[in-house]
């Protein structure tokens, strides 16, 4: 089986190829995963039949031409495509459904899965706490525990605070420079990171939807309790 990932970027597309893996590993599943990162999350199109600007390179912008093309090209074959981001400030279920929507309507002969974490991927990986324990034997135990799971708090903040002895000229920093770190740990904390371990809901929500495809041959769009 191809499990086809789209990233909206390089930190969030090493932790979700891994996780992706270890899922489908778990289910008995052979699989070959291509991951393909982008530069930013970006917006829907207000026409999503229009061929993308000259220049776009965002993921949401790209994504109803990307569709046509993978449902052109995989159509009815053995893969799985991903669709993964942060939901940043977007309301999770809106932006979910609506990715749903775009899938079905676009790729309707391939099974799509959105993989989307509560405001930042820093949710999943602060949802296995021993995967970041294992990654940073030096975390800071009182932060990690006063973390609640999946809230809109400033998660990669929190991450970094749990983990960086110098965390607060780094947030003072932030971006663009702060990306450099957020890869470095995400390629870090997901070598450990195991799925069944996973306490972030939006991750588990993301888990089921890849367990159903995989036991799937054909799309499901009609269920909306993933």
């Amino acid at each position: 089986m191809l499990i086809e990932i789209l990233s909206e970027d390089k930190s969030g597309a090493v932790v979700v190829q891994r996780l992706a893996e270890r899922i489908a590993e778990n289910e008995g599943v052979d699989v070959e995963v291509n991951v393909h990162p982008h530069r930013g999350c970006g917006s829907l199109p207000k026409d999503m039949t229009a061929a993308p600007p000259k220049f776009a390179s965002s993921l949401l912008d790209l994504l109803p031409a990307k569709l046509r093309a993978y449902n052109k090209v995989y159509g009815g074959k053995d893969v799985i495509l991903i669709i993964a981001m942060d939901s940043d400030d977007h309301d999770p279920q809106t932006i979910r459904q609506e990715i749903y929507s775009c899938a079905s309507k676009f790729a309707p002969d391939i099974r799509s899965v959105v993989g989307l974490s509560t405001e930042e991927i820093e949710a999943w990986m602060l949802g296995d706490k021993s995967a970041v324990y294992d990654a940073y034997p030096d975390s800071r135990k009182d932060i990690l525990d006063s973390y609640v799971q999946d809230s809109v708090c400033g998660t990669w903040e929190v991450l970094c605070r749990v983990i960086s002895e110098n965390a607060e000229e780094l947030i003072e920093i932030g971006y663009p420079a702060i990306g450099h770190y957020k890869a470095l740990w995400a390629e870090n904390i997901s070598k450990y990171m195991l799925p069944q371990k996973n306490i972030s809901p939006s991750f588990n929500t993301f888990r089921m939807a890849l367990i159903t495809a995989l036991k799937n041959p054909v799309p499901i769009y009609r269920r909306r309790d993933f």
